[in-house]
């Protein structure tokens, strides 16, 4: 039985996305990857290479989301792990290609009327060249983004 966090009854996803092809673009994704190791009751990880409408329908079943992805940096003396607290919107439309936790949320809401706490967490990223690897950059903020998670829902 997995261990409890101090969410008791309350359920949590965590998803992590980005392009694990485009070097730190895939920081999100590789996070999530991490997460489903942890033997934690109800939460859950995905990770996904883009935010697609059909992830409402799971969003709609959390009381806590989690969205994790990278965000440009271009200087990495300012660099630093953002924590936003998401919204809904009414901005539902153009939901085709690439979408934002604000516009999946707001999805969320139209069709199912649920609304879950949402965090996004954007971790510093300067390179979205060709690899499969995070920069020394961004690998260092990925310890630091587990820790902060963990920080949100309260587990050890």
């Amino acid at each position: 039985m997995g261990k409890e966090s101090n969410i008791k009854n309350s359920k949590t996803l965590i998803i992590g996305y980005g392009n694990t092809l485009r070097g730190d673009d895939g920081v999100g994704y590789k996070i999530a990857e991490m997460i489903k190791q942890w033997d934690y009751n109800n939460l859950t990880s995905l990770a996904v290479h883009q935010l697609t409408p059909d992830l409402a329908e799971i969003i709609a079943q959390a009381d806590t989301i989690l969205f994790i992805d990278a965000i440009p940096i271009k200087d990495i003396n300012t660099a630093n792990l953002q924590i936003k607290t998401i919204n809904t919107n009414n901005k539902t439309n153009n939901l085709a290609h690439h979408n934002n936790p604000e516009q999946l949320l707001s999805l969320t809401q139209a069709i199912y009327q649920k609304s879950p706490t949402a965090y996004w967490l954007l971790v510093p990223a300067i390179n979205f060249n060709f690899s499969e690897e995070l920069s020394p950059i961004t690998q260092k903020y990925v310890n630091l983004t587990l820790e902060k998670i963990k920080d949100i829902l309260s587990i050890k």
